[in-house]
């Protein structure tokens, strides 16, 4: 992913009005989709392990803060902070997540919208997914299979774990429409964020976290933790968590998101 804010400089419109920096986010969110519609199988496999990976810091850091933070009603209100580690990683790192691309390679769909292209996004959709479960399930056996971490920090994990996994099917769903909605909406904001990136990407983060919002790969990440510890089997955690997440991220990444902006920058040309 790369978010060029000076790609933004010296945009605008005959009418001068803030609807140039619309269009200017625009064009960029729609280059970089482009961009990743062309980008090879091989790169998106690589890149899109390398992304789960690196998503599972933030079961590790808000484990490790529930950990050492005592049982106090405030105590979600720091620990969920850990929840923004894998994406500011991911995200600055430029590496592929999967619920950026409900808002990036669906823009230039939603410009040519031939055969070609939608089995170009389906292509890189279904591979940044796959690879990003598999990256975190490859960390998620190694956290539970070994003495990285203390017992007691292990027992965060589990608890993690439990509550992601607690709300029925339609409630994952409906939560995994906001975080959706937010992840879309914060990788629209970037290519204007600037110097304020870091902070947008944790505020963003910290709010689906805090929120319970369901992200299919953070809180896929937190289950598999479950499965790979003997507490869930890997046919649960998937058709109980990952999938109604994944319905409801990509719900609201396109519906909400990226229709809904598209559209009223279709409306003004």
């Amino acid at each position: 992913m790369q978010y060029d804010g000076s790609k933004l400089s010296g945009q605008s419109d005959a009418s001068g009005d803030s609807r140039a920096s619309l269009r200017s986010i625009y064009d960029v969110v729609r280059s970089d989709g482009e961009h990743e519609l062309e980008r090879s199988t091989s790169a998106l496999i690589w890149s899109g392990i390398a992304a789960g990976m690196a998503m599972s810091l933030s079961l590790i850091t808000e484990g490790l803060l529930h950990h050492g933070l005592p049982q106090e009603s405030w105590r979600p209100l720091i620990t969920n902070f850990g929840y923004s580690a894998g994406f500011l990683v991911v995200i600055l790192g430029r590496q592929q997540l999967f619920t950026e691309t409900t808002l990036t390679v669906v823009i230039p769909l939603l410009r040519d919208r031939t055969i070609k292209t939608i089995l170009n996004v389906l292509r890189v959709w279904s591979v940044v997914l796959v690879c990003n479960l598999l990256g975190g399930a490859l960390v998620a056996i190694a956290l539970a299979k070994t003495q990285t971490f203390a017992p007691e920090v292990q027992a965060s994990f589990q608890e993690i774990g439990r509550t992601a996994m607690e709300p029925s099917f339609g409630v994952t769903v409906l939560r995994g429409i906001f975080a959706g909605w937010l992840i879309a909406l914060l990788v629209w904001i970037l290519p204007a964020a600037g110097s304020a990136r870091f902070w947008a990407i944790i505020v963003f983060a910290y709010l689906i976290g805090l929120a319970h919002f369901t992200h299919v790969i953070a809180g896929s990440i937190e289950v598999f933790y479950l499965a790979a510890a003997g507490s869930e089997t890997w046919t649960t955690v998937l058709l109980d968590y990952s999938m109604p997440a994944l319905i409801g991220n990509v719900l609201g990444g396109v519906f909400l998101t990226t229709v809904a902006n598209h559209s009223q920058v279709v409306a003004d040309e």
